[in-house]
């Protein structure tokens, strides 16, 4: 006679679950490899590498008139292509990149302690002004003439002179700056405290990048 097996009886939800938590666990216990620990000199030649691609991107002519999410989609691509993709910053930290990018300043200057304390002050500002502070404020560190209106307005995002003008304006009631006119009409920036102040610079001039970050 033929030998009758008895059909296995399929597991228990409850067995089933014991089963998969154990599973679980298991793979929480594994050790997560080790992350390859970054030399000082390569995590430098990275954001030098970041800050080159975010420099040809703001060498575009109308890339100071484009949104923040437009200029930061290109700076991923970018990065990728560049072989940058485990280091390409959040979207908060490319805000601040671009502020400092926008004021001709690169990773390695803002860990400088007079920086930090520039950054400090500019944070006081609405995220849109901080770009044009840290501008005149590298321009007085460094003697240079006053930023025309014309530059303020373009590292504002903006065509408008007058609305730059109402910008320094705005800056000056926060007790961050102090502007004078000289008889010839020039402009000189000081900042509180810092006593750092610009050379006179000619408010209605083309605009100059000065100082900006070389490609």
């Amino acid at each position: 006679p033929e030998t009758v097996r008895t059909p296995r009886r399929p597991a228990s939800p409850d067995l089933l679950d014991q089963l998969m938590a154990a599973k679980s666990a298991a793979l929480e216990m594994r050790p997560e490899p080790a992350e390859p620990q970054i030399s000082a000199e390569d995590l430098a030649e990275r954001r030098e590498r970041v800050d080159r691609v975010l420099r040809a991107i703001l060498a575009q002519p109308d890339a100071g008139f484009r949104v923040i999410g437009v200029l930061y989609q290109e700076f991923v691509v970018r990065c990728r292509i560049e072989g940058l993709a485990s280091v390409v910053p959040d979207l908060p930290e490319f805000r601040r990149m671009l502020t400092r990018a926008r004021a001709g300043l690169g990773s390695e200057t803002t860990q400088d302690d007079a920086w930090r304390d520039v950054s400090v002050r500019a944070s006081l500002l609405p995220d849109d002004m901080q770009g044009v502070f840290m501008m005149i404020a590298r321009a007085a560190k460094e003697g240079w003439p006053c930023p025309s209106d014309a530059a303020i307005a373009r590292a504002y995002g903006s065509h408008s002179l007058r609305r730059a003008r109402r910008l320094l304006t705005y800056i000056e009631e926060q007790g961050l700056i102090v502007c004078q006119l000289d008889g010839t009409g020039r402009r000189t920036v000081t900042l509180v405290e810092l006593a750092w102040a610009t050379a006179p610079g000619d408010p209605n001039a083309e605009e100059v990048e000065q100082g900006s970050l070389a490609l």
